[in-house]
C-alpha cells in the first residue's frame, strides 16, 4: 500500500512547494537530490514542520510531513480536510489572517511567532517560522506553505 506522501498528486505539491520555497526564500528547504519522489519521502521525514495549504477561499490544509502530524495530534487524512483557520484559536485567527496576508503580498514572511493548537486542543507557540506562497511555475499562486522547527508547549 503506498503511503500518502508517495501518491502523485501529493509527490507534485512537495515539488511546488519546493520550488517555491527556493523562488522565494532564496535557499532549498532540503537537499533536493533524487527523484520527486525520494524528494517527498525526504520532506516527510525531515526534523522540522512542513504543512501547507491551498488557495481555496477558506483553505483547506492539503500537507503536513511526519513532525506536524506528531506536533499537531492527528493523522494523514483528518490533517488534509482540516480547515487551515482550525489551527489557530477563534481568538487568534484575525492575526493568523493578517500573517498570511502579508505573505501572500510580500512572497514570503520569516520570523513569524504564534499560537497553535493541536487537533486534541493542546496549544503551543510557535517561534520563528516561515510563510511562503506555493506557486506554478507560470507564478500562478496555488496555495502556502509554512516551516518551523522551534515551538513549545502552553500550559
Amino acid at each position: 500500500m503506498q503511503e500518502p506522501w508517495q501518491a502523485p498528486d501529493v509527490v507534485a505539491w512537495c515539488q511546488l512547494a519546493l520550488d517555491s520555497h527556493r523562488r522565494w526564500v532564496g535557499c532549498e528547504l532540503i537537499e533536493r537530490s533524487g527523484s520527486p519522489q525520494e524528494q517527498s519521502c525526504a520532506l516527510f521525514a525531515v526534523p522540522f514542520v512542513v504543512i501547507s495549504h491551498g488557495a481555496e477561499s477558506d483553505p483547506i490544509i492539503n500537507y503536513g510531513n511526519r513532525t506536524a502530524l506528531t506536533l499537531f495530534e492527528t493523522t494523514w487524512d483528518e490533517l488534509c480536510r482540516m480547515p487551515s483557520h482550525l489551527t489557530t484559536e477563534p481568538v487568534n485567527q484575525a492575526e493568523r489572517a493578517r500573517m498570511l496576508a502579508r505573505a501572500a503580498v510580500q512572497g514570503y514572511l520569516a520570523g513569524y511567532c504564534g499560537i497553535r493548537i493541536s487537533a486534541t486542543g493542546r496549544r503551543f507557540l510557535v517561534e520563528d517560522a516561515t510563510v511562503w506562497n506555493v506557486v506554478t511555475p507560470d507564478g500562478i499562486h496555488v496555495g502556502q506553505a509554512a516551516t518551523f522547527s522551534t515551538w513549545r508547549f502552553l500550559e
